[in-house]
């Protein structure tokens, strides 16, 4: 079995141009956000747990590591169905986060539980993603952290063997996932916690959703009832069967196919009702120029071949805005993309990514603190690169299906969420144009 928790060295690769209309359904692994959250959820419960259609790429098996060193049982051997049997936390132990801001953020409070010392790392520019909030909040409810000066990694999380819990405030506008890591663990602490965020507006507030649904549905109280404030009492939490969601925003690029190649594209077994934002996604596709449609296949996504700009918020659904930023490229009008200054703490600094790669293709961008004006100019060919970040290579190949010659510098980088995405994208633009 391929090792995707170690970083795999660059791989070049020219974007796949498009003759026609893509036309293609895929099937996609399961989301990153709901697995990550399955994952830790079932190993504090008191039983065992199953996640059906798991997403197995290098952030997911980081997680499923950081909790077998903690002691959890979690078995991966079939890639349909993972198994999870919760067992004592202890350390010493030994976590490598790679640049997953899930680890980084949901497994410390969860070593807050062990007894004894948990040290965390990964990959450079991981140490320099937010945590300060984070670290602060722990060490408010009596748990021993040493960090880096700044509140960075490396960080060693000293339990000993339980939480008292309490009231903790925290400025969480750098990332939800700051709050999400408190709540995911504090059905385990013995107070429970009561999180108050102070500060600018949390961003992507559906996947705080996300934690507060996935947490009552294994057994938590949670009360959310007041903006800002979320509430979970202390309890056990059940074992269980997660059946996990495709990835909708590893589905991003594959819709943006159809936009801008006047094709259309499903994503099959998509479900009735989410956890995840379809909603605004269908509306920003819309808006662009998309057609977007639930049916017994799926989610199907079809355009005209011509993509309109627009003027969006998404500080809601901020890990679209690389995808978008290609389409705005692409588009018959301007754009303004704003909401994502919290973007500058993720993979990369995305902002400043995208407008240097963009520009070098000859769009015209204007970087923002808080976002990108872009306005369309034709492209060129050229060197894209991605940063070490996903997304960036996603927005690459987006652009690379009507401007030939777009080389992406680093291709294995999609290993963090998609390992497969280079041979779904060619069999997509291979089979349908």
């Amino acid at each position: 079995m391929v090792n995707l928790t170690a970083k795999n060295p660059p791989q070049p690769w020219i974007a796949p141009a498009a003759a026609g209309p893509v036309r293609s359904t895929v099937r996609l692994p399961g989301s990153k956000s709901m697995t990550a959250r399955a994952l830790v959820l079932s190993a504090i419960a008191a039983g065992p747990s199953t996640l059906s259609r798991p997403l197995r790429a290098r952030d997911t098996e980081l997680m499923a590591a950081g909790l077998r060193t903690l002691g959890a049982h979690v078995s991966t051997v079939d890639d349909e169905r993972w198994l999870v049997r919760p067992r004592p936390l202890e350390g010493p132990a030994t976590i490598d986060v790679g640049l997953a801001g899930t680890v980084m953020r949901f497994l410390p409070p969860v070593a807050a539980l062990a007894d004894g010392p948990a040290a965390f790392d990964g990959d450079p520019h991981a140490r320099v993603r937010p945590l300060a909030p984070l670290i602060g909040a722990l060490r408010s409810l009596g748990v021993r952290v040493d960090a880096a000066p700044g509140g960075f990694l490396p960080l060693t999380v000293r339990g000993r063997g339980g939480v008292e819990g309490g009231e903790v405030v925290v400025d969480a506008s750098a990332s939800s996932q700051l709050v999400s890591g408190l709540l995911l663990a504090a059905p385990r602490f013995d107070r429970g916690v009561l999180v108050r965020h102070v500060g600018p507006p949390v961003p992507s507030a559906p996947h705080l959703r996300m934690t507060v649904q996935m947490l009552r549905a294994a057994g938590a109280g949670v009360d959310d009832s007041t903006p800002d404030v979320w509430a979970v009492e202390p309890g056990r939490l059940t074992g269980r069967g997660w059946d996990i969601e495709p990835d909708l925003s590893g589905a991003a690029p594959f819709f943006a196919a159809a936009l801008v190649t006047g094709g259309e594209v499903t994503l099959l077994g998509w479900p009735r009702s989410s956890a995840q934002p379809v909603d605004r996604l269908r509306a920003l596709l819309h808006e662009m120029g998309g057609e977007v449609t639930l049916g017994t296949d799926g989610l199907t996504v079809r355009g005209s071949g011509v993509v309109h700009g627009l003027a969006a918020d998404l500080s809601e659904v901020g890990e679209l805005t690389p995808v978008l930023a290609a389409l705005a490229t692409l588009a018959d009008s301007p754009s303004r993309l704003y909401g994502v200054a919290h973007i500058r703490g993720h993979e990369t600094d995305r902002l400043a990514a995208l407008a240097r790669e963009l520009t070098a293709l000859g769009a015209d961008v204007i970087e923002s603190p808080d976002g990108l004006e872009i306005r369309p100019r034709p492209l060129r060919g050229g060197v894209f690169k991605t940063y070490d970040d996903h997304r960036m290579a996603h927005a690459a190949a987006v652009i690379g299906l009507v401007v030939p010659g777009i080389e992406l510098e680093d291709v294995a980088c999609t290993a963090k969420t998609l390992p497969e995405f280079p041979a779904l994208w060619s069999a997509m633009v291979d089979g349908g144009s």
